[in-house]
């Protein structure tokens, strides 16, 4: 069997990770085509080195996160290699372009079934439609597998558990090993928070204002890790962070050492919302809503949105709950991708 998987941000790279190793043992060939929707150095080809992935097949170089562009060159790829299956993560326009490049290949979603219930983000429309079009949903839970059965979606569905587990349980603890982050920014583990601010919707600059006065007001020292589009709307417009230490985009064993020994994190992204539950950590999300639920649902996570008096009242009240139930996997989501697609079930 021939798998072409496509990926093209942060949280992309990292799940192939562990299913790329799983297809192998599986002895199903795998050809990678990055589509550079993320082509910063520190937000793309670190990955790849700091994470021991095989280079890509194809690096399409784009550096646009238009759809469009990477459909026409992902499809001439799909000419090119003929795959069984393509392969998509997530909910970016690299996903949705993926999905709509394969033409009449069958194509398999991985976090098939989430959904925020919010229709102005993007995300949540790439989403629906990948779904839509997918032979195979791969399902992090069974929550998003109702989802799947409630909209009538036509693909098979299979309950896997988050690959993005699988990354965290084996690297997280390498990270607090191997990286010198903290004593690089002299910080001592559990006295600070981790913040993230990257989605289209926050930096708009009266949003990302709004946000910088609500983390500037936590008691406690406050680093944000720029998205290179974060760092250029706050330039641009002057907008200035205040106490809250802004600095370059970290690799990924650096952010995952910084991240899981702070005392919160407070963010807008998906895949922080995980695992920052999985390190055990409190988080405060800083849109309206959430495909994550289940972490909202046992109070590890609050939704605050924009509002500075929000951010700084969750901040100070954030604590993680007295139990904490398993979710989204157990570290073996992708053994269970790569058997089903050997199996072909």
């Amino acid at each position: 069997m021939k798998v072409l998987s496509v990926v093209g941000n942060r949280p992309q790279f990292i799940k192939s990770g562990p299913l790329s190793v799983a297809l192998r043992d599986r002895g199903i060939e795998e050809t990678v085509v990055h589509t550079g929707q993320h082509y910063d150095r520190e937000l793309s080809q670190v990955f790849f080195d700091e994470l021991d992935l095989p280079a890509p097949t194809y690096s399409l170089d784009l550096q646009t996160a238009e759809t469009e562009p990477m459909r026409a060159g992902i499809a001439a790829v799909v000419d090119a290699e003929r795959p069984d299956l393509v392969l998509v993560y997530g909910d970016t326009n690299s996903t949705l372009a993926g999905a709509r490049a394969a033409g009449a290949t069958p194509v398999a979603h991985v976090e098939a079934g989430l959904r925020s219930g919010d229709l102005s983000m993007p995300e949540e429309h790439n989403r629906m439609e990948v779904d839509r079009i997918s032979a195979l949903l791969l399902a992090p839970d069974e929550r998003s597998r109702d989802v799947l059965l409630r909209e009538g979606v036509g693909g098979r569905t299979e309950v896997v558990g988050d690959v993005m587990a699988d990354a965290n349980f084996r690297l997280a603890p390498i990270a607090r090993e191997r990286s010198p982050i903290l004593g690089a920014l002299a910080l001592q583990p559990r006295s600070y928070a981790v913040a993230t601010v990257h989605r289209e919707a926050n930096v708009r600059p009266e949003r990302l204002q709004r946000i910088l006065q609500g983390l500037s007001r936590i008691d406690m020292p406050v680093i944000l890790p720029a998205h290179p589009r974060t760092a250029a709307v706050a330039r641009s417009r002057g907008l200035a962070p205040g106490p809250v230490r802004m600095i370059q985009p970290l690799g990924y064993l650096d952010f995952a050492a910084l991240a899981s020994q702070a005392h919160l994190i407070l963010t807008d992204s998906g895949g922080l919302q995980k695992e920052a539950y999985w390190y055990g950590i409190p988080c405060v999300t800083m849109r309206p809503s959430t495909e994550w639920k289940d972490t909202v649902e046992v109070g590890a996570n609050v939704l605050v949105d924009d509002d500075p008096d929000a951010i700084a009242r969750a901040a100070a009240e954030a604590r993680m709950p007295d139990e904490r139930p398993q979710l989204y996997g157990d570290g073996h989501a992708a053994e269970r991708i790569a058997e089903v697609l050997r199996v072909g079930r």
